[in-house]
């Protein structure tokens, strides 16, 4: 039976799409439309392991991006059965995945002063990309949707209730899709039910988080009202003191946007190490004794660290720790200096396996005398969205 979905993630210049059987997490198709709106807009994808790249036409948007990709698929002669897409923020109100109509249309452009950056491009794409599949079910699969199990004292700000009562201001979370594929492989590696499984699971890209998980449903989690809040990411600062801002702006005659701008886009690896806010190029460079690349790499680490000791307290029936995400999977070295910071604790990793675990192939990474298990897990978000929008097809 087909079981064939087209994923669609949406960002502001750029369409990342893939045909997904939603019960194998096969990706026959997978490509990238990006620069969308510049005079250089392309579009990549790869079909049965053959990659394809072409110019779009200048200035080429969402709309000419998504006719494009509807082509390929067409030629491809897969029948899609629904169409799932990724929206980062769902506020209080999705728990789910939601089927599309207008009243999820209006709450996912409500909901974007929460994520700028994202949601108004993911409306975008699927306002598109339903008039280039008007015949499918189109589905809303939220990065906010599960965290939604959190406890008040995870989510609740310390600020007057009247700001979250009236403004929903709260810690939300984000990477919910990512956290929750974590979630089923690790549970599938512990032979363990779902709801019986908890883990501490580190999603390390460019944006990064760490989920704390009791029993199948997530407790506590680092990202917070926005994708800004936590670790140290690529360009974003993580937390940092509230009044910082209000100072910036004094001291750098800035706006508040300007300021907005600074923290999300020219801080965290790179603004430490004023150098990248790519790990792979942190990591060649801090071999070379490049001290922005050492200290950035240093700190990353560090607050990682951090964050996941304070979720021991969260999840007293730990199973195991779990890295994902383009570094979590790939960089043992951002692993290793980690996990050295747990070492009194009894933590131990195996040095052959946490180089071996790289790359894809995941696995088991700690040595047999270690008090706890740590994984690497390669994510799939698109299977879950896939699966989700299934459901409705």
């Amino acid at each position: 039976m087909n079981k064939d979905v087209v994923v669609l993630n949406c960002g502001s210049s750029s369409v990342k799409f893939a045909i997904i059987d939603a019960v194998t997490g096969k990706a026959g198709l997978s490509g990238l439309a990006e620069s969308l709106g510049n005079a250089d807009a392309s579009l990549t994808y790869k079909l049965n392991g053959e990659k394809t790249s072409f110019s779009l036409t200048d200035n080429a948007g969402h709309t000419e991006a998504l006719n494009a990709i509807s082509k390929i698929i067409e030629d491809t002669g897969v029948k899609p059965i629904a169409v799932g897409h990724r929206v980062v923020h769902g506020g209080e109100k999705f728990k789910e995945a939601a089927l599309v109509n207008n009243e999820v249309l209006t709450a996912v452009e409500d909901y974007a002063s929460m994520a700028p950056l994202h949601n108004l491009a993911n409306l975008k794409g699927i306002v598109t990309a339903q008039k280039a599949y008007p015949n499918l079910p189109h589905v809303c699969v939220f990065d906010t949707s599960f965290f939604q199990s959190m406890p008040q004292k995870a989510y609740i700000y310390a600020l007057p209730m009247r700001l979250y009562k009236e403004h929903g201001i709260r810690r939300y979370g984000f990477h919910g899709t990512s956290h929750k594929f974590i979630l089923d492989s690790a549970a599938k590696l512990l032979d363990k039910p779902v709801e019986e499984t908890s883990i501490i699971s580190a999603h390390l890209g460019n944006g990064c988080s760490v989920t704390a998980i009791e029993k199948g449903k997530a407790v506590d989690t680092s990202l917070g009202f926005t994708p800004l809040e936590g670790l140290v990411m690529g360009t974003r600062c993580g937390d940092m003191d509230p009044s910082l801002p209000g100072t910036l702006q004094k001291k750098l005659g800035k706006t508040a946007d300007e300021i907005n701008d600074l923290l999300n886009k020219q801080s965290g690896l790179l603004g430490i190490s004023e150098l990248s806010n790519d790990c792979r190029t942190l990591e060649e460079e801090a071999e070379k004794g490049h001290e922005g690349a050492l200290l950035a790499i240093e700190i990353f680490c560090y607050r990682l660290a951090k964050y996941i000791a304070s979720y021991l307290i969260a999840t007293p029936s730990l199973d195991a720790i779990v890295f994902t995400g383009g570094i979590g999977e790939n960089s043992s070295l951002i692993r290793e200096t980690t996990m050295n910071y747990f070492a009194h604790l009894g933590v131990t990793l195996d040095e052959q396996k946490n180089l071996d675990a790289r790359f894809g192939k995941g696995g088991e990474i700690t040595s047999s005398s270690s008090s706890k298990t740590v994984f690497v897990v390669p994510t799939n978000e698109e299977w879950v969205i896939a699966a989700e929008a299934a459901t409705f097809a």
